[in-house]
Formats: C-alpha cells, sequence, structure tokens
C-alpha cells in the first residue's frame, strides 16, 4: 500500500435487527413508547460538559447505543446521546420523561441531568434496541470515563440467534393459551396517556422478589388467576459477549387466585432450568403470539381490560459503587417502566445499598394511584416477612 494512501475505513457497527426487537417495533408502532428510564441519585456534582464528553466516549466503546434502523438492521451511524440540563424542580410530569425515542433518525439514547438536592441523572433509552442489562453497562461505562478510566464497551454485533446457540438443545413448549381480558384493578374510567409511577423504597434484600409480588396480585385479580410475564436475559447462556443489544426474552407464568409464592417461585425456577424463554423465540409471533399477532391486535384494548395482569422485572443488585465519582456519590437507584398494551402494570425492582427499590408503573385513572398506593402496602408487607 502506497503510504499516503488511506487505511480502508472499517464499516461502522451493524447488526441484523432480531425477532426480539421486531416485537418491540411492533408495540412501538402500536402507539405505545417503548423506553427504558433509569434514574441515579446522589450527592454532589458532575459538570455538564464534562458528562457530554464522558457520554460522547462511552458510546464509542458502546456503538449500539448510537443506532439508528437502516432496513433491516440497525447501523451506527446515529447521535450521540445529547445531555440536557434540567431544572432542580424536575418531576416525573416533566414531558421529558414522557417523549418517544425515533429510532429510524435517532439519538436512541439521551441523558438528563438535574441539580439540586438530591442530584440525579436520568437515563432514556428506546428498549426497541437495548434492556437493562445493555443500559446498565451504558452507564457503568460512562461512570468509568468520569473518573478517568477506560469505558469496557460492549461492541458485539450479535443478536439474540448467538445465545439461542449457546444455551444448546432446548425442548419444545407448546405456545401459552390465549387468555379472555379481565377487568382493570387499579382505578376505573378511562386511562390517560402517560405513566403513573409510584415508588416505594422497602428494606433488606427479600429473596424471591417475582414470586412474592405474583402471590400478592394472586390475591387481588378479579377472575380465578391472572397471567405474568418475567423478563430473562439472554446473556445468561454467554456471559463472555458484551453486548448493548435488546436481549431480553420473556417467561409467561400463569398464577392462580390465592397462590403460593413458594410453588410460583418453584415454577419460575424449572422454567429456567429448562430455558423456556428460549424455546419461547422458537414460535412464529405471527401465529402464536399469546397476546397480539397484528399491530392491530396490539392496538385494540381500550385500557380497561388485559389479558396480561403484569410483568415483574427483578434488575437484582446495583453497584453503586461503580456509579459515583469523585465529586458525586450516588445513594440510590430506580427505574421508570413503560407500560404495554396487553399487560395492566409493570413492577420493577433493585436492590440497592441495604434497601430494596419498587417501582410500579400504571394508567392514570381515576382511582389508580390510591389503588396502586394500596397494591405496594401489600407487596411490602410480603416483602418484609421474607427478610
Amino acid at each position: 500500500m502506497n503510504a499516503t494512501t488511506a487505511p480502508p475505513a472499517r464499516r461502522p457497527y451493524t447488526r441484523r435487527i432480531s425477532q426480539i426487537e421486531r416485537g418491540y417495533l411492533t408495540a412501538g408502532a402500536a402507539g405505545c413508547p417503548q423506553l427504558i428510564q433509569m434514574v441515579v441519585e446522589g450527592e454532589g456534582r458532575i459538570g455538564l460538559d464534562t458528562l457530554r464528553a464522558a457520554v460522547r466516549l462511552a458510546t464509542q466503546a458502546n456503538p449500539g447505543l448510537a443506532v439508528r434502523r437502516r432496513a433491516a438492521a440497525w447501523r451506527a451511524d446515529g447521535p450521540y446521546p445529547p445531555v440536557v440540563e434540567l431544572p432542580a424542580s424536575t418531576d416525573l410530569d416533566d414531558p421529558f420523561f414522557h417523549r418517544d425515542l425515533n429510532v429510524v433518525t435517532g439519538p436512541v439514547c439521551e441523558v438528563g441531568i438535574v441539580s439540586g438536592t438530591p442530584s440525579r441523572l436520568v437515563v432514556r433509552a428506546s428498549h426497541i434496541v437495548t434492556d437493562g442489562r445493555g443500559l446498565r453497562q451504558w452507564i457503568e461505562d460512562v461512570f468509568r470515563v468520569l473518573r478517568g478510566q477506560e469505558p469496557l464497551g460492549a461492541p458485539s454485533e450479535t443478536d439474540d440467534g448467538h445465545f439461542r446457540t449457546a444455551a444448546g438443545p432446548v425442548a419444545a413448549v407448546a405456545p401459552p393459551r390465549r387468555l379472555a381480558p379481565q377487568p382493570a384493578l387499579l382505578g376505573t374510567g378511562p386511562p390517560g396517556r402517560t405513566p403513573l409511577w409510584i415508588r416505594r423504597r422497602t428494606a433488606g434484600h427479600p429473596p424471591a422478589v417475582t414470586a412474592r409480588v405474583a402471590a400478592v396480585l394472586s390475591r387481588h385479580v378479579a377472575g380465578d388467576g391472572g397471567r405474568l410475564i418475567v423478563p430473562v436475559d439472554l446473556r445468561r447462556h454467554d456471559p463472555s459477549v458484551r453486548s448493548s443489544a435488546n436481549l431480553t426474552a420473556q417467561l409467561v407464568v400463569d398464577f392462580h387466585r390465592d397462590d403460593d409464592w413458594r410453588r410460583l417461585h418453584g415454577e419460575l425456577l424449572r422454567a429456567l432450568v429448562r430455558k423456556r424463554e428460549v424455546a419461547s423465540l422458537s414460535r412464529d409471533f405471527r401465529r402464536n403470539n399469546p397476546f397480539a399477532n397484528t399491530i392491530g391486535e396490539a392496538r385494540a384494548p381500550d385500557g380497561s381490560r388485559f389479558p396480561g395482569t403484569a410483568i415483574v422485572s427483578d434488575h437484582g443488585t446495583i453497584d453503586i459503587d461503580a456509579l459515583r465519582t469523585e465529586a458525586f456519590r450516588t445513594t440510590t437507584f430506580y427505574t421508570l417502566p413503560m407500560l404495554v398494551p396487553y399487560v395492566e402494570m409493570f413492577l420493577s425492582a433493585c436492590q440497592v445499598g441495604e434497601a430494596t427499590e419498587l417501582t410500579l408503573a400504571c394508567r392514570d385513572r381515576p382511582g389508580a394511584r390510591t389503588a396502586a398506593q394500596a397494591l405496594l402496602d401489600a407487596v411490602e408487607d410480603e416483602l418484609g416477612r421474607a427478610n
């Protein structure tokens, strides 16, 4: 090669739009924003320009957070996540928390910074292109850069197909049957256009959070039972791969009225051992989806009846030491779950320090706040008995 000849240009990060991500695209097309929102609260200050530089470097190491849709693929030719300074008075009703992110034009991720007491970083990303683990990896890399360290990065262009192979042989599973939609548990009347978020911080790290929440729900359903969706990270089948893709599959678990948390926990463990979340990816979702096969079906629910009772996502232990700088100390971390057309509520849990952070998302309708608070009271009592 001539010394003056430029080396061949490296192809930007590109990966196939996976089956999982196509499902989220369908939900987004049905008018339900598909967003992950994570909040880091702490004491101290992070400079705006310093944060913007750290976001840029972390995104270069995690290019899946700067993609745009290009036909059947994601390509990292989109804008870097912008950093927006928000007033100290910003609350969860602010439009910043409710605007959608466009995966065709980008950006697919953005950061809000609120200086005050406490200070907050609000990280928002399209769930179509990433998931909770992928976004947390990026956030931790932002803090690594802020501390003057090199980001670990998540450069892998693999999609869910890699992890389906890594899981090895998986027995086929019949698709869950369609359930008749059940009346809403949280409030009555027409729902608002944005989520209602209710937070609760409870002491300790109770085991089997998902099963215990399901048992509480089983005491509140109107019919003979309900349906739970449990997100499962496919990375468990090959932890060596660092990817920011949406690699979250689903376990669908039906429960009975007044069910026992021990039975539910056992069912979840058996499903994980049998890799049922991987088996679910082999189904033809255009014909065997237990909730909606088309955009029209996804749009059909009027917000008063739901075939799914709840999504419960346990994010596990959050390492707050990984989310600090010399001038900023994280005190807590929580998520703001999204709404899903065919499920009434979404509850997320994080173990932070000596406590467990819970956030419940539901439709904002008359009576919903009071009913959601009562439901979280029951969840807190159940978790308290486990400590």
